[in-house]
């Protein structure tokens, strides 16, 4: 895979991972329960970490990180439906990182893609938790 192509699929990436911690982190702010509150919140902070990662890959390969989003769907006012709502988010995540592990061929790009996917996986698993317990 091409250079442009992997900047690409890093940028697609990127601003999942900007979607992902805008919406956890209101979604944390109006989450009426500590737990999943506090979980999501902590989870948002991983999704920026994810976010510098992929910028730096970006970066190294001449691209800049691209900030626009489409507009955020928190899963509505109650915490059913918001944990709902990331649960799918994390399942979006795990499909863009499987892919790129697939399709990318850069070894850099595979290992810090396969660390996000192990990272994701284990949140959709923390969201499917709280949402057992509602």
């Amino acid at each position: 895979m091409d250079n442009t192509e992997i900047i690409r699929l890093l940028n697609a990436a990127f601003v999942h991972e900007i979607e992902n911690s805008l919406t956890y982190v209101r979604n944390s702010f109006v989450m009426w329960d500590c737990d999943p509150s506090r979980v999501t919140e902590a989870i948002a902070v991983d999704e920026m970490r994810h976010m510098w990662w992929l910028a730096d890959l970006i970066t190294k390969r001449g691209g800049e990180p691209i900030m626009e989003h489409r507009a955020l769907e928190f899963g509505g006012r109650d915490l059913k439906s918001q944990l709902e709502r990331q649960i799918v988010l994390e399942t979006e995540a795990i499909d863009i990182y499987k892919h790129i592990i697939n399709v990318a061929g850069d070894p850099e790009v595979v290992g810090v893609a396969q660390h996000i996917l192990d990272e994701e996986r284990r949140h959709r698993k923390e969201f499917k938790e709280r949402l057992a317990r509602i």
